[in-house]
């Protein structure tokens, strides 16, 4: 079928001759001899066109377009009319209509009318449906947990997403920033605009500048046509600054302007630009800390934390950790094809025994490693990596460490802390919360290469 068609027409002779026409190409009809039964019917069944008259015995056609297109949207609306009126045709067109037409002279257009008004709607469903599947995918209904900590960290974003205040979210990397964030976007007035993200450690200081605030033609080398930073592409949505903490300096003067007064100029102009942006910040770092040692503008850090979410590392959630790796195994099963059907006990107690410094993004990597791995339908302990699978070396008997042991434990840790950057020993210290100086000493004190 090609859609459903309702017909309103007081004169019976030819709303049924036009319905019989309409249905045997494919559409189904409908059919009303008045405005009243026309609102029944629209109210009771999911109508994708009108087709109207416009001089009806209870009402005008011209002004039923506005009450439709204010109760179901996505229907689109056909005026008829015995006698062409160019100011009903211009008003029906500003109130909505799709189109408007002569009977008798314009008979001929009304089937290809319905196929191009009918493709629209479909369209305009299909969109719809496909902004609800977003909406849901970054929902707060798709954040996995049932621990104290996350659903209270859930509350507090609930209560300022629908707020336009700026908000700073912290806790450790791979704690979810970037979803709560989108979340919190999605939930907000906001939610039809873009939502832009930048993560700040992945640009040099020019770049970064650059990127935010875009650039005049000639701005430097290669500056052939004027560029919009992401402030721009943001306007009227929110733009999420990740690991905000590395912002340069001279950068967070200029972000601490912006969000001051809501304008700047690009590189290389004097013109400033206007734009309605909400900021929602994200970092790893303790930034009043920074703030106090000089390496964070502490009015940018007070503008930036009007509202502060902390997100709490896994270890302190592992309630909330066969939640999560039973939704990744589903993930990955589905993307990888595999069937993965049941997680094996003795493979959860594995994971909550685990620390999770690498947090959510750490485990996600763990479960689409276990999945492509598994030889059967069901996760086990063999699936997982070396470092999980005796993660667990306490003293089962007293529950604590020997001095050997924890010095192994400590060996083994910085091991994987290594594995997981790569080999980059800043961000490895960083990552244990220890001096470089640090770091290197237990190097050499545990001969790791």
């Amino acid at each position: 079928m090609q859609g459903n068609i309702l017909v309103i027409d007081d004169e019976a002779t030819i709303r049924q001759l036009m319905s019989r026409i309409i249905a045997l190409e494919g559409f189904i009809v409908e059919q009303a001899a008045t405005l009243k039964e026309g609102k029944k019917i629209l109210s009771q069944k999911d109508i994708d066109v009108v087709l109207c008259d416009v001089k009806l015995t209870d009402g005008n056609g011209v002004d039923f377009v506005s009450e439709i297109k204010s109760k179901h949207p996505l229907t689109e609306i056909i005026l008829l009319t015995a006698f062409g009126n160019i100011p009903d045709g211009v008003q029906a067109i500003k109130s909505g209509a799709f189109d408007y037409i002569t009977k008798g002279d314009d008979n001929n257009k009304i089937i290809p009318l319905l196929f191009r008004a009918t493709e629209k709607v479909a369209l305009a469903k299909r969109i719809m449906q496909l902004e609800k599947q977003v909406g849901q995918k970054y929902s707060f209904d798709n954040i996995t947990g049932k621990s104290k900590l996350i659903l209270a960290a859930i509350e507090l974003a609930k209560k300022v997403a629908v707020t336009d205040a700026t908000v700073l979210l912290t806790g450790e990397t791979g704690t979810g920033k970037e979803v709560f964030a989108q979340a919190i976007h999605q939930l907000s007035s906001r939610n039809g605009k873009p939502f832009v993200a930048l993560n700040c450690s992945a640009f040099s200081r020019d770049l970064l500048e650059n990127e935010l605030f875009g650039h005049k033609a000639g701005a430097f080398t290669n500056a052939m046509k004027d560029e919009k930073g992401f402030f721009e592409e943001a306007h009227n949505g929110t733009l999420f600054l990740d690991e905000i903490g590395e912002m340069a300096p001279e950068l967070q003067a200029k972000l601490l302007r912006v969000i001051e007064t809501g304008e700047f100029p690009r590189l290389g102009d004097t013109k400033a630009v206007k734009v309605n942006v909400r900021i929602i910040a994200a970092t790893n770092r303790n930034l009043k800390k920074e703030a106090a040692l000089g390496n964070f503008r502490p009015d940018l850090y007070y503008r930036l934390s009007v509202f502060q979410i902390e997100l709490p590392p896994l270890r302190e959630r592992v309630i909330d950790i066969p939640l999560l790796a039973e939704y990744f195994a589903k993930v990955f099963a589905q993307k990888t094809n595999r069937k993965i059907h049941s997680l094996d006990p003795g493979f959860i107690e594995a994971l909550k025994q685990y620390p999770w410094n690498g947090n959510i993004r750490e485990l996600k990597n763990v479960m689409e490693r276990s999945v492509l791995l598994a030889d059967g339908t069901t996760l086990t302990i063999d699936d997982l990596p070396y470092d999980i699978k005796n993660s667990d070396t306490r003293n089962k008997e007293g529950g604590k460490f020997t001095s050997f042991e924890l010095a192994d434990a400590e060996k083994s840790h910085i091991q994987k802390v290594l594995r997981y950057t790569n080999g980059n020993k800043t961000e490895t210290a960083k990552l244990l919360n220890i001096a470089l100086t640090t770091l290197y000493r237990k190097l050499e004190e545990y001969q790791i290469k």
